[in-house]
């Protein structure tokens, strides 16, 4: 890796019409890009709005192959750009198989490697068990030409087994694609709590590994086409933060929004070495970590 990585976030709102979202998507890579970024990282199916608040089989129809159109989209802006685009596809990878899938673009347009969702929730308003089979692949970084990426996508950010593993197979920076927002109905104190404790448990990740993370999140209220909910405040507040979780860059909670920070690559080896983590991790100890419980 480079010592020093100019890493963006995209932040945007997303409505119905794909081409509409595509555009917020590419317009906000370019500005990344005049900031001078070699790493753009933008929303969980930024592409879409976010179909999983109900089960519908129609939605199937949204999903495409990788590559497809939305990554040979982005593969020409990446090419004439110069830089390194993470994105995200509702990936149809065969007849009856969906994934939520993360896809590194390189500078050159060509597709670095691909990153399969591997903890779906099913929650009110984010019924994705219905849409996406797991991921397959594990907890693996993706090399490019700035280095190991550990690409993983919303739900994965609240498991620190996760960020982990990605730390251990030599990730560099941790990149999370998100879609994550409030209950309208949801009272404000809890809101905040909730909105706190996804910052929070992300930064951990950064502090446990000593590895920045880029965080993007969509903003914006999307209704539940059934009626059936709510519906969704996506809070944004896309970050990037240190090896030692200090926020680099933040957005705010409910506009659209580019953000970019300077990683220095050597911090995180200049901190392993004073807070040695990984040195004293007692493996020895851990089997009971697989259990679903410890009775």
């Amino acid at each position: 890796m480079n010592k020093n990585v100019g890493v963006a976030v995209v932040q945007h709102g997303c409505a119905a019409a794909r081409e509409d979202n595509l555009e917020r998507s590419m317009s906000g890579i370019r500005q990344a890009a005049k900031l001078g970024a070699d790493i753009v990282l933008l929303p969980e199916l930024h592409a879409l709005p976010y179909f999983c608040k109900s089960e519908d089989p129609r939605h199937f129809d949204l999903a495409e192959p990788v590559p497809g159109p939305t990554t040979d989209t982005l593969a020409t802006l990446a090419r004439e750009l110069k830089l390194l685009i993470v994105a995200s596809v509702f990936e149809k990878r065969a007849i009856g198989v969906f994934h939520n899938t993360a896809v590194v673009i390189e500078r050159d347009g060509s597709i670095a490697g691909i990153y399969r969702k591997m903890h779906i929730p099913d929650d009110p308003g984010y019924y994705e068990k219905f849409y996406f089979t797991p991921g397959d692949q594990g907890f693996v970084p993706i090399d490019t030409s700035a280095g190991k990426l550990g690409v993983m996508v919303c739900w994965d950010q609240w498991f620190p087994e996760a960020a982990r593993l990605m730390a251990l197979a030599g990730a560099e920076i941790l990149c999370y694609p998100s879609a994550i927002g409030w209950d309208p109905t949801d009272p404000e104190d809890e809101k905040v709590r909730q909105r706190n404790a996804w910052m929070t448990i992300q930064k951990a990740h950064a502090i446990a590994n000593h590895l920045p993370v880029a965080v993007s999140n969509r903003c914006g209220h999307e209704d539940d086409p059934s009626g059936k909910l709510n519906g969704a405040d996506f809070w944004g507040s896309s970050f990037i933060a240190g090896p030692q979780g200090e926020i680099l860059a933040k957005a705010p909670i409910d506009t659209d929004a580019v953000i970019i920070a300077t990683i220095d690559s050597t911090r995180t080896d200049t901190l392993r070495r004073i807070w040695p983590y990984f040195r004293d991790r007692r493996i020895d100890a851990y089997d009971d970590i697989v259990k679903r419980n410890i009775d």
